[in-house]
């Protein structure tokens, strides 16, 4: 039997987006379907969803105030505004909920924050902030770029990337302060953007955006550490023109590997070795539209949806969970300056 699930989608509010959009999969008939208007809220651009499937945390902006926007989800999956906190400066590009705190990463400030979350599922006033400092050789890392803030699998530790200075730190949160644990320092203009941990938490896949490849780290969940071991690249040797490497994503089984390209247009699949957690490369898969900023596994992993930004679209594929491989359905919905794609779990 098929299931339906709830999506939602951020987006920029640019041009004609009106906020956070929903959507819904039919896994029976392999569609996606009822686009709609979620929350009206400015460039929410990444999403996050409590692990109870109570609240959804959005990026927010209003004009020259930047943070972040919380929501009730309610039993139809509809949207219903808690509260927003705003300051003023740069919105963040990325956050992440761990039981009740929240942490925001801020590409232009070169930030990463500490909230509170109430039991109601409001978020309150920043209680930790640390500024990184820094720079390096590519042209876009003329200062820190935070990319990325969130929680390892165990949640002893927040993990930061900072695309600007090619660093992955990691922090303990003590008495709601952040404190210093760890750095681990990329190649010089890789640009760092986001990671992902394989269900066992002994393994971290690091997606850089500007040299478009995956480190695999060892992580050490005692010191919050890690090593590399392996760097693989996520573009075709050939291709010259220019590529973001964007999202990265990996099956619930930790048998397979997903990452986004920007340029390229396609997501990569990569294929996990069950000893030693390092990556094969499987196939690239055009995702049917230009400038792919996500995607994301639907809760039966039998799917999944790219976002692309350019083109304003959600593409829909299926997964092969034996071979990791995907094709791409005949199913597309429009979703103007789309960014992000979270699915409520089951």
């Amino acid at each position: 039997m098929g299931r339906k699930y709830i999506g939602f989608a951020g987006t920029y509010t640019r041009q004609s987006s009106e906020g956070i959009y929903g959507f819904g999969l039919d896994t029976e008939a392999g569609t996606l379907t009822d686009t709609h208007v979620a929350a009206r809220v400015g460039s929410p651009t990444y999403l996050t969803v409590s692990e109870d499937n109570r609240y959804l945390y959005s990026v927010a902006q209003d004009d020259k105030l930047g943070g972040v926007a919380a929501f009730e989800i309610d039993k139809e999956g509809a949207l219903q505004p808690i509260n927003r906190e705003l300051k003023e400066g740069a919105p963040p590009c990325h956050l992440d909920i761990f039981q009740n705190e929240l942490v925001t990463a801020n590409y232009h400030e070169g930030t990463v924050e500490l909230s509170n979350v109430t039991q109601q599922g409001a978020v309150e006033q920043v209680s930790s902030k640390v500024q990184d400092e820094g720079n390096g050789p590519h042209k876009r890392q003329e200062k820190p770029h935070m990319h990325f803030a969130g929680y390892t699998p165990d949640g002893k530790y927040v993990v930061a990337a900072d695309l600007g200075t090619d660093e992955l730190a990691t922090y303990k949160v003590e008495d709601g302060n952040f404190i210093h644990s760890n750095t681990f320092h990329t190649e010089p203009g890789s640009g760092p953007r986001h990671i992902v941990f394989h269900p066992s938490g002994k393994t971290a896949y690091l997606l850089t955006e500007l040299s478009s490849e995956v480190i695999v780290l060892d992580y050490n969940a005692d010191e919050g550490s890690f090593t590399q071991k392996q760097t693989i690249r996520a573009i075709p040797e050939d291709f010259t023109e220019t590529n973001d490497a964007s999202a990265i994503h990996i099956s619930s089984d930790g048998r397979f590997l997903y990452t986004g390209n920007r340029g390229h247009n396609s997501i990569v699949v990569f294929q996990v070795n069950e000893e030693s957690d390092e990556l094969t490369f499987v196939e690239h898969t055009p995702t049917g539209g230009e400038w792919p900023r996500d995607f994301v596994l639907d809760p039966s992993e039998a799917f999944i949806i790219a976002s692309n930004q350019h083109t304003g679209n959600l593409v829909l594929f299926s997964r092969d969970k034996e071979t990791g491989r995907l094709t791409q359905l005949d199913s597309a919905v429009d979703v103007p300056e789309v960014v992000c794609v979270k699915f409520l779990g089951e």
